[in-house]
This record gives structure tokens, sequence and C-alpha cells, in this order.
């Protein structure tokens, strides 16, 4: 089973079919579309259609995956229906100890990457925080606004679908800013 990717209409996908077909893919998915974009119609058949005892052949890495995580993700997903992968230009073929060493190498430098981004994000956050800056959504409702939903609650004059009406948000909104204290 082969699959093939271009990214705009202006490509061709010649090329990649002759070389999926040339080491005897008899079925071959082909998809236009960004290799960043989530959903891949021919993709999602392709691997839909694959059973296990299969081979997923792609021309290159690149053609499957949109970033290396991606790519780890799907290959990993396909070994555990028992369909190995095979990649013509990399030389990896998931069938053979060597091609899964190499692949394993990929998803440790995939997991390493993921790592470092979370270790960054870490010390970024920390960073701003130590600087006073709190993160996460702006506030829906001003201090003014939560005082006056807080007395207009605790006058049991309105209710609070009437309070959120008038502020211009939702009841949940307003519970959160009544039961988040003074």
């Amino acid at each position: 089973m082969g699959y093939a990717r271009v990214s705009s209409a202006s490509q061709n996908l010649d090329g990649q079919d002759d070389a999926l077909r040339a080491v005897g893919c008899e079925k071959v998915f082909a998809d236009t579309a960004s290799g960043t974009l989530t959903q891949r119609p021919e993709l999602a058949a392709c691997l839909g259609y694959l059973r296990a005892g299969d081979t997923l052949v792609v021309w290159r890495l690149d053609r499957l995956g949109r970033s290396l995580r991606h790519l780890v993700e799907t290959v990993n997903g396909l070994a555990e229906r028992g369909v190995a992968f095979r990649s013509l230009h990399e030389g990896i073929d998931t069938t053979t100890s060597t091609g899964r060493l190499i692949f394993h190498i990929f998803a440790a430098l995939a997991e390493f990457e993921r790592e470092l981004i979370a270790e960054r994000s870490a010390v970024g956050r920390q960073a701003a925080r130590a600087r006073g800056r709190k993160g996460g959504r702006p506030a829906k409702l001003s201090p003014d606004q939560v005082a006056l939903a807080r007395a207009r609650y605790g006058a049991k004059d309105v209710s609070v679908a009437e309070i959120a009406r008038a502020l211009g948000v939702g009841r949940g909104t307003v519970y959160r800013a009544l039961d988040a204290g003074p």
C-alpha cells in the first residue's frame, strides 16, 4: 500500500507514484494538501484500508508526517495494528531490525524535542511570573463588575442569569466570579 502527497495542485504526483509502484505498491492513495493539515482524506482512507500484515510505503518521511512527533505517532499506531512501514528515500523499513532501530532513534529524538519544548516553556512562564505577569486568559469581568455581581446576588434581588445577561457573559462566568472570593 502506498501513500503520496504534494502540497499544492501545481505540483505533480507522478514521481512519487512511479517510485511506489516500482517497489510493488498496487494501490496508491494520494493527497494534494499541506503536510501541516490534520485532515487529509486520502491518508485517512489509506490508514483505514491497511490490515495486519500490510506495509505502508511512502516516498519520503515528510510525505506522511506533518512533524516528527506526528510521524512517530502514526507509525507506532500502525505497528500496534501489525502494519509495517517503509520510507524509500530514507531507507527505513520496520520489517527489519535496522529499520526499527532507525525509527526508534527518530522516536527518541521526537521525545527529546517535546521535553526541550516543555522545559523552555516552563522557564519562560517562571520568568514571566517573576516579572509580575500572570498568564492565562484575561478576566472577562473587571473587579468592579465582580463587586456589582456579588452585591446584586447577595441582595437576592436578581438571578445569576439576569446578572450574566446584564454583564454580557455566561452564567458560568458569574458563578466562577462569585465563588472566587474577595
